[in-house]
């Protein structure tokens, strides 16, 4: 992989690009969470395809796409980040979380399971904490499958996270912003029920809900209980494709109470629910959603450049 591109904050967010071998571009991303420091908690967010073919209208990670990454190609994001903070491979951060999820739906994936297993395996990397957010797309039965081997083998009693991307209460409504085959309402509910056991994370029902589309509590109880799931409300990014799509985002940064109003509503049903509203400051870095940053490389004053991934990343099988 070559390193294209840089952009960030080393106190808040920094999204880099690569170029892969066969002229794809990818994106990886590390952040913090102010005011916790990076050494109580980092997150790594990494790429799973080459692009994505789902084309949601809130994410600029659709289009151009090109096929899965290999697991070598997802480690390799991986181990980057971790080599440009911490040389020797080891990462003593309580909390190192890993999602799989800035470019590409990583259910049409089959190697993330797998690198799953292989970072589990890894030495130094105590507070190892997977992340996978899905949209759960129909057909992709045997990955979750092996998701849940997995889960069960490596990440029990709370290392692992489950979020299903709904986005909106209403199912024919959700095919607008997730134009895909997906499982029902029913069918996720399902699988979380096998997925959670005593002791694990609650599954996660993530809504970037907009204002036209419904968002109604009462909907999901009879299929969610709120013993194994539970919300999380954010904004709709303010991606190019949100902007050309008209869609305007229920979760407002700026209107605390409105926002306050809505999470509300899912605490009444009974659901521990999360406002997440990050820090303003990463829409101008671009580390929020899909390729922000790289549909831009080389336009940014003061964009770090960079030629390589050092090889000892390649060579070394800690991270």
């Amino acid at each position: 992989m070559k390193l294209l591109f840089t952009r960030g904050d080393d106190q808040l967010a920094r999204v880099y690009v690569f170029e892969l071998e066969d002229g794809a571009r990818i994106e990886c991303v590390e952040s913090v969470q102010p005011p916790v420091p990076r050494e109580e908690k980092w997150v790594l967010i990494v790429s799973t395809l080459k692009g994505c073919p789902i084309g949601c209208p809130i994410c600029d990670a659709g289009g151009h796409y090109r096929g899965v990454l290999s697991a070598d190609e997802i480690l390799g994001q991986i181990d980057f980040m971790i080599a440009r903070r911490f040389p020797a491979g080891e990462v003593p951060v309580p909390k190192l979380k890993i999602q799989f999820a800035r470019m590409g739906e990583p259910a049409l994936n089959p190697a993330v399971p797998a690198v799953m297993a292989t970072l589990a395996q890894r030495r130094g990397l105590p507070g190892l904490l997977p992340s996978i957010s899905t949209i759960a797309p129909a057909g992709r039965e045997s990955f979750f499958r092996d998701l849940l081997e997995i889960k069960r083998r490596y990440y029990p009693r709370g290392r692992f996270q489950l979020q299903f991307s709904l986005h909106t209460t209403d199912e024919g409504a959700r095919r607008r912003l997730v134009p895909a085959r997906t499982w029902t309402l029913a069918e996720m509910a399902a699988y979380g029920d096998t997925f959670f056991s005593p002791g694990d994370r609650k599954v996660t029902l993530n809504f970037a809900p907009a204002r036209t589309l419904p968002l109604e509590p009462e909907c999901l109880t009879p299929h969610f209980s709120p013993e194994r799931f539970l919300i999380k409300l954010t904004p709709i990014n303010p991606t190019r494709m949100a902007e050309r799509s008209g869609l305007e985002g229920l979760i407002d940064p700026c209107d605390e109470e409105g926002s306050a109003h809505v999470a509300e509503r899912f605490r009444s049903a009974g659901y521990e629910t999360i406002l997440s509203i990050g820090e303003l400051a990463e829409n101008e870095i671009g580390s929020n959603c899909g390729m922000h940053v790289g549909a831009h490389v080389g336009t940014h004053v003061g964009a770090h450049v960079e030629t390589h991934v050092g090889s000892q990343m390649r060579a070394r099988e800690t991270a």
